[in-house]
């Protein structure tokens, strides 16, 4: 493992230079050193390609309950880390737990994905309720103290939250969507009543990150799944602008303690995200030339990503060959090793297990 110089930051520091974040690959990375072999985990990483977490989850049919269940969730978490020993572990949970939290409807069905009371009235705003989202989300911060003291000493603790603009568009379509139409009838159609949405969502997210923050976690990521849908006027009001007042906030309260924002999907305004957003690091999802994004996003910025999952589906030479290049795009700038999107359930584990090994041989 080598370490290269520190890369000065938008605050004018170095990054956590402390002994912590020297043993810690993955969190000397998010604050601007550059690390090779490059550190390494995957979005999704604990999850059903996994035979250990289908048998612990066919325990817990509801699967909020399962989230919300410190052992079980803590299980999870840890089973990744154990089986590869990946630089960093996230918190295992999902981006609908905090509108669940706030009291909003949320069901999840097999084989369908979320179901959710599309919000489409002021008084079911008027009806989410942030001391629920405390005594709701008490068993997240449960799992994140578990896990932490269970991690090890090389191995950092990643916790997370949608951003406000994709758990908005979960809660007006009322699921899953290609377009989120209903979602951006309501943004163009009522702005003032989405922006309330937003608004509270951005104090509801700031919440429940810090509390995770209090809780162990060193790092934190905002999950901005369906960004792409937005159009750049739109990117800026509900992705960029959002982000920052949640970043900004939480380096208030935590100073050291890091943000990685995945706005999926935004394209060309990527940069704009990147100069404006206040993240630490910019997770690039798999259709970000991996070369372009390291010339033209700041160097202040750390990167994350790319391999694209089914790539990692495939192995063998494919998954070899999309490795490679995704490790010579990045060149000496401060980076960490993902994927631009989620493990795939039909992930083959022996494949994750040969990734690991040709990224940690790259020096």
């Amino acid at each position: 493992m080598t370490v290269g110089s520190g890369k000065t930051r938008n605050d004018g520091t170095r990054g956590m230079m402390d002994g912590m974040t020297r043993t810690k690959p993955f969190l000397a990375a998010l604050g601007g050193e550059v690390i090779r072999p490059a550190p390494l985990w995957l979005m999704r990483q604990a999850g059903r390609y996994l035979p250990e977490y289908r048998a612990l989850r066919a325990k817990a049919p509801d699967f909020l309950a399962f989230c919300l269940n410190p052992e079980m969730a803590a299980e999870v978490t840890l089973q990744p880390i154990r089986r590869y020993h990946t630089d960093a572990a996230i918190l295992f949970a999902d981006i609908l737990v905090l509108p669940f939290a706030l009291g909003h409807p949320v069901t999840f069905e097999a084989g369908e994905g979320p179901r959710l009371e599309p919000l489409t009235t002021r008084a079911q705003l008027d009806r989410l309720d942030m001391a629920r989202a405390v005594e709701v989300g008490a068993p997240i911060n449960e799992t994140v103290r578990r896990v932490r003291a269970a991690l090890p000493a090389d191995v950092a603790l990643i916790g997370f939250a949608g951003s406000p603009f994709t758990v908005a568009a979960y809660m007006v379509e009322g699921h899953g969507s290609r377009d989120f139409a209903a979602a951006k009838a309501l943004m163009y159609g009522d702005a003032p009543l989405f922006d309330a949405l937003m608004n509270h969502l951005v104090h509801a997210t700031i919440a429940y990150l810090s509390a995770q923050a209090d809780a162990g976690a060193e790092a934190l990521m905002l999950f901005d799944s369906w960004a792409g849908v937005l159009s750049p006027a739109m990117f800026d009001r509900h992705v960029i602008v959002p982000t920052a007042r949640i970043a900004a906030a939480l380096k208030a309260r935590h100073p050291h303690v890091r943000l990685i924002g995945f706005p999926r999907q935004a394209g060309g305004s990527l940069i704009a995200y990147a100069e404006g957003a206040g993240v630490d690091a910019v997770a690039l999802d798999t259709a970000v030339p991996p070369a372009w994004a390291a010339a033209a996003l700041p160097r202040n910025v750390t990167l994350q990503g790319n391999l694209d999952p089914l790539a990692l589906v495939a192995g063998g030479d494919a998954l070899r060959d999309e490795t490679e290049g995704v490790l010579d795009a990045m060149g000496d700038r401060p980076w960490i090793f993902n994927l631009g999107h989620g493990v795939v359930p039909q992930t083959p584990p022996e494949h994750v297990a040969a990734l690991i090994a040709q990224v940690r041989a790259k020096r």
